[in-house]
Protein backbone atom coordinates (compact mmCIF):
# COMPACT_ATOMS: atom_id res chain seq x y z
CA UNK A 1 0.00 0.00 0.00
CA UNK A 2 0.95 3.57 -0.81
CA UNK A 3 0.10 7.51 -0.08
CA UNK A 4 -2.92 9.28 -1.21
CA UNK A 5 -1.39 10.62 -4.90
CA UNK A 6 -2.09 12.76 -8.07
CA UNK A 7 -4.49 11.43 -11.03
CA UNK A 8 -2.47 8.04 -12.43
CA UNK A 9 -4.83 7.19 -15.45
CA UNK A 10 -8.01 7.95 -16.24
CA UNK A 11 -11.06 7.71 -13.79
CA UNK A 12 -13.46 5.14 -13.65
CA UNK A 13 -17.41 4.94 -12.97
CA UNK A 14 -18.58 2.43 -11.40
CA UNK A 15 -22.80 1.68 -11.28
CA UNK A 16 -24.50 0.29 -8.36
CA UNK A 17 -27.81 0.83 -10.01
CA UNK A 18 -30.07 -1.36 -7.20
CA UNK A 19 -28.54 -2.20 -3.97
CA UNK A 20 -30.53 -4.87 -1.81
CA UNK A 21 -32.76 -2.00 0.15
CA UNK A 22 -34.58 -0.01 -2.37
CA UNK A 23 -37.49 -1.52 -4.30
CA UNK A 24 -39.75 0.10 -7.07
CA UNK A 25 -41.54 1.88 -4.38
CA UNK A 26 -38.39 3.87 -4.19
CA UNK A 27 -37.83 4.45 -7.73
CA UNK A 28 -39.80 2.42 -10.57
CA UNK A 29 -36.83 2.57 -13.09
CA UNK A 30 -34.50 0.33 -10.24
CA UNK A 31 -33.47 -2.90 -11.75
CA UNK A 32 -34.38 -6.00 -10.07
CA UNK A 33 -34.35 -8.63 -12.51
CA UNK A 34 -31.80 -9.99 -14.87
CA UNK A 35 -32.78 -8.14 -17.95
CA UNK A 36 -33.63 -5.29 -16.35
CA UNK A 37 -30.10 -5.37 -14.93
CA UNK A 38 -29.03 -5.87 -18.11
CA UNK A 39 -30.63 -3.16 -19.79
CA UNK A 40 -29.19 -1.02 -16.99
CA UNK A 41 -25.79 -2.08 -18.05
CA UNK A 42 -26.44 -0.71 -21.52
CA UNK A 43 -27.76 2.49 -20.78
CA UNK A 44 -24.59 2.66 -17.84
CA UNK A 45 -22.02 1.76 -20.38
CA UNK A 46 -23.54 4.24 -22.76
CA UNK A 47 -23.22 7.49 -20.27
CA UNK A 48 -19.71 6.32 -19.27
CA UNK A 49 -19.31 3.62 -16.90
CA UNK A 50 -16.77 0.53 -16.70
CA UNK A 51 -18.00 -1.22 -14.21
CA UNK A 52 -21.24 -2.56 -12.88
CA UNK A 53 -22.40 -3.63 -9.16
CA UNK A 54 -24.65 -6.41 -9.44
CA UNK A 55 -27.48 -7.26 -6.43
CA UNK A 56 -29.80 -10.49 -7.40
CA UNK A 57 -33.01 -10.49 -5.47
CA UNK A 58 -35.10 -13.34 -4.76
CA UNK A 59 -38.50 -13.47 -6.21
CA UNK A 60 -40.51 -11.45 -3.51
CA UNK A 61 -38.02 -8.77 -4.46
CA UNK A 62 -35.50 -9.47 -1.15
CA UNK A 63 -32.14 -9.53 -0.90
CA UNK A 64 -30.39 -12.67 -2.63
CA UNK A 65 -26.47 -14.24 -2.25
CA UNK A 66 -27.35 -17.09 -4.77
CA UNK A 67 -24.52 -18.12 -7.35
CA UNK A 68 -27.21 -19.21 -9.92
CA UNK A 69 -28.80 -15.90 -9.63
CA UNK A 70 -25.62 -14.48 -10.55
CA UNK A 71 -24.70 -16.53 -13.18
CA UNK A 72 -28.01 -15.47 -15.07
CA UNK A 73 -27.50 -11.96 -14.15
CA UNK A 74 -23.96 -12.33 -15.25
CA UNK A 75 -25.10 -14.06 -18.72
CA UNK A 76 -27.94 -11.58 -19.14
CA UNK A 77 -25.40 -8.65 -19.05
CA UNK A 78 -22.99 -9.92 -20.93
CA UNK A 79 -25.28 -10.50 -23.89
CA UNK A 80 -25.70 -6.70 -24.04
CA UNK A 81 -23.01 -5.46 -23.37
CA UNK A 82 -20.13 -7.93 -23.93
CA UNK A 83 -16.73 -7.36 -21.85
CA UNK A 84 -17.16 -3.85 -21.92
CA UNK A 85 -18.29 -3.66 -18.21
CA UNK A 86 -16.85 -5.12 -15.20
CA UNK A 87 -19.25 -6.98 -14.08
CA UNK A 88 -19.15 -6.87 -9.99
CA UNK A 89 -21.22 -8.92 -7.61
CA UNK A 90 -22.00 -8.03 -3.86
CA UNK A 91 -21.24 -10.27 -1.26
CA UNK A 92 -23.48 -8.12 1.36
CA UNK A 93 -24.83 -9.93 4.49
CA UNK A 94 -27.37 -7.31 4.73
CA UNK A 95 -27.70 -9.13 8.08
CA UNK A 96 -29.09 -12.51 6.31
CA UNK A 97 -25.86 -14.40 5.76
CA UNK A 98 -22.88 -15.42 7.88
CA UNK A 99 -19.36 -15.49 6.39
CA UNK A 100 -19.04 -18.84 5.33
CA UNK A 101 -22.39 -18.57 3.15
CA UNK A 102 -21.11 -15.82 1.55
CA UNK A 103 -17.89 -16.90 0.78
CA UNK A 104 -19.42 -20.25 -0.43
CA UNK A 105 -21.59 -18.14 -3.65
CA UNK A 106 -18.98 -16.06 -4.44
CA UNK A 107 -16.40 -19.40 -5.25
CA UNK A 108 -19.46 -20.84 -6.85
CA UNK A 109 -20.28 -18.03 -9.13
CA UNK A 110 -17.11 -17.29 -10.61
CA UNK A 111 -17.32 -13.78 -10.96
CA UNK A 112 -15.14 -11.30 -12.43
CA UNK A 113 -15.09 -9.21 -9.49
CA UNK A 114 -16.98 -9.07 -6.10
CA UNK A 115 -17.04 -6.28 -2.91
CA UNK A 116 -15.91 -7.71 0.34
CA UNK A 117 -17.06 -5.54 3.42
CA UNK A 118 -14.19 -6.20 5.79
CA UNK A 119 -16.52 -5.93 8.76
CA UNK A 120 -18.47 -8.51 7.73
CA UNK A 121 -15.62 -11.20 7.00
CA UNK A 122 -13.18 -10.04 9.99
CA UNK A 123 -15.27 -9.21 13.05
CA UNK A 124 -12.56 -10.40 15.03
CA UNK A 125 -9.18 -12.06 14.89
CA UNK A 126 -10.43 -15.39 15.08
CA UNK A 127 -11.76 -14.52 11.36
CA UNK A 128 -8.34 -13.43 9.83
CA UNK A 129 -7.01 -16.49 8.58
CA UNK A 130 -10.17 -17.74 7.12
CA UNK A 131 -10.47 -14.51 4.95
CA UNK A 132 -6.97 -14.56 4.06
CA UNK A 133 -7.14 -18.14 2.70
CA UNK A 134 -10.47 -16.84 0.62
CA UNK A 135 -8.72 -14.22 -0.93
CA UNK A 136 -5.80 -16.38 -1.71
CA UNK A 137 -8.33 -18.60 -3.82
CA UNK A 138 -10.18 -14.98 -5.41
CA UNK A 139 -6.09 -14.66 -6.39
CA UNK A 140 -6.55 -17.97 -8.00
CA UNK A 141 -9.23 -17.98 -9.54
CA UNK A 142 -8.65 -14.43 -10.97
CA UNK A 143 -11.21 -12.99 -8.98
CA UNK A 144 -10.89 -9.21 -8.22
CA UNK A 145 -11.70 -8.62 -4.63
CA UNK A 146 -12.68 -4.88 -3.74
CA UNK A 147 -12.32 -4.19 -0.37
CA UNK A 148 -15.26 -1.88 1.54
CA UNK A 149 -14.03 0.29 4.29
CA UNK A 150 -16.72 1.94 6.22
CA UNK A 151 -14.02 3.85 8.63
CA UNK A 152 -10.02 4.88 8.82
CA UNK A 153 -10.28 2.23 11.31
CA UNK A 154 -11.02 -0.44 9.13
CA UNK A 155 -8.90 0.73 6.39
CA UNK A 156 -6.03 0.47 9.36
CA UNK A 157 -6.79 -2.55 10.33
CA UNK A 158 -6.29 -3.59 6.61
CA UNK A 159 -3.29 -2.60 6.25
CA UNK A 160 -2.07 -3.91 8.97
CA UNK A 161 -3.45 -7.59 7.64
CA UNK A 162 -1.26 -6.42 4.56
CA UNK A 163 1.62 -5.86 6.48
CA UNK A 164 1.68 -9.60 7.97
CA UNK A 165 0.86 -10.59 4.43
CA UNK A 166 -2.55 -11.67 4.77
CA UNK A 167 -3.88 -9.65 1.70
CA UNK A 168 -2.22 -11.55 -1.52
CA UNK A 169 -2.72 -8.21 -3.69
CA UNK A 170 0.40 -6.14 -4.26
CA UNK A 171 -2.81 -3.79 -5.76
CA UNK A 172 -5.68 -4.42 -3.53
CA UNK A 173 -8.52 -2.16 -4.21
CA UNK A 174 -10.73 -0.75 -2.08
CA UNK A 175 -14.08 1.01 -1.57
CA UNK A 176 -14.33 4.12 0.60
CA UNK A 177 -18.59 4.11 1.84
CA UNK A 178 -19.08 8.20 2.94
CA UNK A 179 -21.53 7.42 5.11
CA UNK A 180 -24.53 5.24 5.71
CA UNK A 181 -27.94 3.53 4.68
CA UNK A 182 -29.74 5.75 7.48
CA UNK A 183 -32.85 7.65 6.64
CA UNK A 184 -32.22 11.17 5.48
CA UNK A 185 -27.92 10.41 4.74
CA UNK A 186 -26.62 12.83 3.06
CA UNK A 187 -22.55 12.41 2.17
CA UNK A 188 -20.41 15.61 1.67
CA UNK A 189 -17.18 15.87 0.15
CA UNK A 190 -15.31 16.34 3.49
CA UNK A 191 -16.15 12.98 4.81
CA UNK A 192 -13.43 12.12 2.58
CA UNK A 193 -10.65 13.80 4.53
CA UNK A 194 -10.04 11.38 7.56
CA UNK A 195 -9.54 8.41 4.95
CA UNK A 196 -7.38 10.79 2.91
CA UNK A 197 -5.10 11.41 6.15
CA UNK A 198 -4.30 8.24 6.40
CA UNK A 199 -1.30 9.02 4.63
CA UNK A 200 1.31 5.48 4.37
CA UNK A 201 -1.32 3.51 4.99
CA UNK A 202 -3.48 4.15 2.20
CA UNK A 203 -4.48 1.74 -0.38
CA UNK A 204 -3.19 2.75 -4.11
CA UNK A 205 -6.24 1.87 -5.76
CA UNK A 206 -9.28 3.23 -4.38
CA UNK A 207 -13.07 4.18 -5.13
CA UNK A 208 -15.90 6.18 -3.39
CA UNK A 209 -19.52 6.00 -2.96
CA UNK A 210 -21.98 8.33 -0.93
CA UNK A 211 -25.25 9.22 0.19
CA UNK A 212 -27.80 11.84 -1.14
CA UNK A 213 -27.85 14.67 -3.65
CA UNK A 214 -24.04 15.39 -2.99
CA UNK A 215 -22.81 11.88 -4.53
CA UNK A 216 -21.73 13.37 -7.10
CA UNK A 217 -19.23 16.19 -5.54
CA UNK A 218 -18.46 13.88 -3.73
CA UNK A 219 -16.82 11.58 -6.28
CA UNK A 220 -15.70 14.45 -8.59
CA UNK A 221 -13.32 15.39 -5.02
CA UNK A 222 -12.54 11.83 -4.75
CA UNK A 223 -11.32 11.94 -8.27
CA UNK A 224 -9.38 14.77 -8.04
CA UNK A 225 -7.55 13.56 -5.05
CA UNK A 226 -6.65 10.48 -7.01
CA UNK A 227 -9.55 8.47 -6.74
CA UNK A 228 -12.49 6.48 -8.42
CA UNK A 229 -16.36 7.09 -8.49
CA UNK A 230 -19.14 4.76 -7.92
CA UNK A 231 -22.50 5.95 -8.09
CA UNK A 232 -26.56 4.96 -8.71
CA UNK A 233 -29.51 4.09 -7.41
CA UNK A 234 -28.18 1.82 -4.32
CA UNK A 235 -27.25 5.17 -2.23
CA UNK A 236 -28.69 7.91 -4.22
CA UNK A 237 -31.79 9.08 -6.42
CA UNK A 238 -31.15 12.49 -6.81
CA UNK A 239 -29.18 14.92 -9.53
CA UNK A 240 -26.56 17.18 -8.21
CA UNK A 241 -29.46 20.15 -8.58
CA UNK A 242 -31.87 17.63 -5.84
CA UNK A 243 -33.92 16.95 -9.04
CA UNK A 244 -34.96 13.02 -8.91
CA UNK A 245 -33.15 11.39 -11.64
CA UNK A 246 -34.86 9.52 -14.21
CA UNK A 247 -32.30 6.08 -14.08
CA UNK A 248 -29.00 5.44 -13.15
CA UNK A 249 -27.99 6.37 -16.76
CA UNK A 250 -28.40 10.47 -15.60
CA UNK A 251 -26.13 9.94 -11.96
CA UNK A 252 -23.82 8.58 -14.34
CA UNK A 253 -23.73 11.16 -17.26
CA UNK A 254 -23.59 13.82 -14.65
CA UNK A 255 -20.79 12.24 -12.84
CA UNK A 256 -19.09 12.02 -16.60
CA UNK A 257 -19.58 15.98 -17.17
CA UNK A 258 -18.25 16.92 -13.53
CA UNK A 259 -14.98 14.79 -14.90
CA UNK A 260 -14.23 16.05 -17.91
CA UNK A 261 -15.36 19.23 -16.76
CA UNK A 262 -12.67 19.24 -14.54
CA UNK A 263 -9.84 17.96 -17.58
CA UNK A 264 -10.03 14.12 -15.96
CA UNK A 265 -10.46 11.44 -19.26
CA UNK A 266 -13.28 8.76 -17.65
CA UNK A 267 -12.03 4.74 -18.18
CA UNK A 268 -13.28 2.11 -20.02
CA UNK A 269 -13.58 -1.16 -18.77
CA UNK A 270 -10.24 -2.68 -19.89
CA UNK A 271 -8.86 0.70 -18.50
CA UNK A 272 -9.78 -0.60 -14.88
CA UNK A 273 -8.55 -3.88 -15.79
CA UNK A 274 -5.38 -3.06 -16.38
CA UNK A 275 -5.06 -0.75 -13.27
CA UNK A 276 -6.25 -3.62 -11.07
CA UNK A 277 -3.17 -6.10 -12.54
CA UNK A 278 -0.81 -2.65 -12.45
Amino acid sequence: MQAVSGRSGPVAIAVAPSGGRRTKADHPALPITSDELARVAAVSLEAGAAMIHVHVRDRNGRHLLDAQAYRAAATAIRAQVGERLVVQITSEALGIYRPEQQMRVVLEARPEAVSLALREFVSDQTHEAGFASFLETLRRRKVVPQIILYSTEEASYLATLARRGMIPFDNQPVLYVLGRHTVGQTSAPADLLPFLALGPVAPSHWMVCAFGSQETACVTTAALLGGHCRVGFENNLFLPGGALASGNGDLIAATRRALEACGLAVADADALRNQWAA
